[in-house]
């Protein structure tokens, strides 16, 4: 009588494409807090979290939600919020007396100077270490939405393109030419 190979079913959460469990035990087993940072097509959120044998806890968390309610009129998921998002989690786990964590991206495509790592710029510039590689930080001028104001000066000359282009911002009373003035003011108020 011939034997059959027994074949194992991967976890559900395996099968379903949503946990790398080879990551998730790599990153447990550096034995800190987790920062855990998700992006939405609405929304950022960042996390500190730390493992449990019962269930992982949430010791911080920040959500561009919370950032809008706070008074921020500009898109909630562009690169300065990311980084406001970060810093607010940053500041939370630093009064918390967390002053270390690991960056946890997930299943998401994770590219250098993207969203995801200006996130983790704010969380790091609040106070919190995290090892990371600085060639995958977007730069300051990106951060700070200087980017955003120098196409607007750009396209300011049509004046049709950029009405259209910028109406969200004139419809909040925001110049688009000082859209880092507005971001420093904002993350003082954090």
């Amino acid at each position: 009588m011939k034997r059959q190979n027994t074949r194992t079913i991967p976890f559900r959460r395996k099968r379903n494409g949503k946990t790398n469990y080879k990551r998730r035990l790599a990153l447990l087993k550096g034995d800190c807090p987790r920062i855990v940072v998700r992006k939405t097509l609405n929304n950022m959120y960042v996390q500190i979290i730390d493992f449990d044998p019962v269930g992982d806890k949430v010791l911080a968390s920040a959500s561009s939600v919370q950032l809008v309610k706070k008074g921020w009129k500009l898109n909630p998921v562009n690169t300065p919020a990311a980084y406001l998002v970060g810093f607010m989690a940053g500041k939370l786990a630093v009064e918390k007396k967390i002053s270390k964590a690991i960056l946890d991206l997930g299943l998401q495509s994770t590219i250098a100077k993207s969203k995801l790592y200006a996130a983790l710029k704010g969380a790091v510039d609040a106070g919190l270490k995290v090892p990371y590689s600085e060639k995958v930080i977007p730069s300051e001028d990106r951060i700070k939405g200087l980017h955003v104001e120098e196409y607007a000066k750009n396209l300011k000359e049509n004046k049709e393109k950029y009405e259209k282009q910028f109406s969200k911002y004139i419809k909040n009373g925001i110049k688009p030419e000082e859209v880092s003035k507005y971001f420093e003011e904002m993350k003082s108020k954090l």
